[in-house]
């Protein structure tokens, strides 16, 4: 057992990692498993089998059917869900303390589910009609076809619900060999945080944990391409505004330069930035915004906007005017220091609820391979100034942009 800056840690001997933040001011617990494995795991005719799963854990195990699952997070009154993004799928629920045991044994049967194979065509229209639904999205178009774009050919170029076909090809006996491939103590952690005691909840994991079967971890990631110089386009008259995006290269979830990237994109195009009383204050667009995506070894910056098809020109040379003054000038304390007050106080308020805390520990051990205490995450954000983002600007430059276009214009080339 290993306890260090304020979490105690702990491995069973199948492998299953534990890890643990004791909260003793609080009433509550929350705990999770944290699976990794996302949609950049999976191989190209089977897209979309890690969010296919998500939903059918809550469809039935050995002891329990979708109604009685549904139930006893209710009898609990937990506040409960799932998610699948492209690196990781999490389980998570949120109780009063005395009720951690009952929560944690109901999830580890969820980890066991058996895939029902009466639930399964069902659980596929639901799923279908989600990616029907997300077709509608502008913003979930747009976010796909950066994807498709930059990371062609890589398993992080497709979206995280898979496709039409290839959900639609999937059968029960293809998803539970994987699902029997990835759920199991290589590949998963549980973690904790809330009014607990540690000793008692690497107890509880030995007792509800200890049997499982230890297996071969996920295979290695391949390293997707770094390059961001590209144009994709997509026509389509869905929908009535034209969408457009500028990407650079921007540093991964894992690299020390991703604070001073996140604050820069919220100075360029987060609230009460240069692009909202440049851009849309002027009346110019009425939806532009900046913002990091990052992935465990690569990351883009992505500014973008929205606006009517005839007025793409107008919103791209806005949106580069911003980036080329932001290049040559840097950033000042005041817009910095505004930025970091807001980041600060979400990290600060979120920290004192075992729930919001519990989702920061997971993004920590699942993409550092540790948690990190409030102290040190408040202290990254505080650490950015006006000089380190110079220094960022150096290392990632905002220029050699690649360009995606989504609307009913065929533009860039319609003149």
């Amino acid at each position: 057992m290993n306890r260090d800056n304020g979490f105690v840690e702990h491995t069973l001997a199948n492998g299953l990692r534990v890890v643990i933040e004791p909260m003793p001011q609080v009433q509550s617990a929350a705990g999770g498993f944290l699976v990794q494995t996302g949609s950049r795991d999976e191989t190209p005719e089977f897209a979309g089998v890690s969010h296919f799963l998500e939903h059918m854990c809550f469809k039935g195990t050995a002891k329990r059917g979708w109604e009685a699952i549904t139930v006893d997070f209710d009898n609990m009154g937990s506040t409960y869900n799932a998610y699948t993004s492209k690196e990781r799928t999490v389980y998570f629920g949120w109780v009063r303390v005395d009720d951690l045991e009952r929560q944690v044994d109901l999830l580890v049967d969820m980890m066991q589910s058996i895939v029902p194979p009466e639930e399964f065509e069902m659980e596929k229209k639901v799923i279908l009609e989600e990616i029907a639904m997300s077709d509608d999205s502008i913003e979930r178009k747009v976010y796909d076809l950066i994807h498709e774009t930059f990371y062609g050919g890589h398993s992080l170029s497709w979206p995280v619900l898979g496709t039409t076909d290839t959900v639609g090809a999937m059968t029960r006996d293809q998803l539970f060999d994987y699902f029997q491939s990835r759920y199991h103590p290589a590949n998963m952690v549980l973690i904790v945080a809330g009014a607990v005691n540690p000793d008692d909840v690497i107890a509880m994991a030995e007792r509800t944990c200890g049997e499982w079967r230890p297996k071969s971890p996920r295979p290695d990631r391949s390293a997707p391409p770094s390059a961001k110089q590209a144009v994709g386009k997509r026509v389509t008259d869905r929908f009535q505004q034209q969408a457009i995006g500028l990407v650079y290269p921007a540093p991964s979830a894992t690299h020390p330069d991703r604070e001073n990237g996140d604050v820069l994109a919220a100075v360029l195009g987060g609230q009460n930035s240069r692009f909202f009383w440049n851009i849309i204050q002027a009346g110019i667009a009425p939806h532009v915004a900046a913002g990091r995506l990052d992935y465990c070894d690569d990351g883009m910056m992505i500014a973008f906007g929205f606006a009517e098809p005839a007025k793409v020109e107008a919103v791209l040379e806005a949106m580069r005017k911003e980036i080329d003054k932001v290049s040559k000038n840097g950033v000042v304390e005041e817009e910095v220091q505004r930025v970091k007050n807001r980041a600060q106080t979400a990290l600060a308020t979120e920290s004192e609820a075992p729930y919001y805390r519990l989702m920061q520990m997971i993004h920590d051990v699942d993409v550092l391979g540790r948690p990190r205490s409030v102290t040190e995450r408040l202290a990254a954000v505080d650490a950015v100034t006006p000089a380190t983002i110079r220094a960022y600007l150096e290392a990632w430059p905002l220029r050699s942009d690649g360009l995606v276009s989504l609307g009913p214009r065929d533009w860039p080339n319609d003149d």
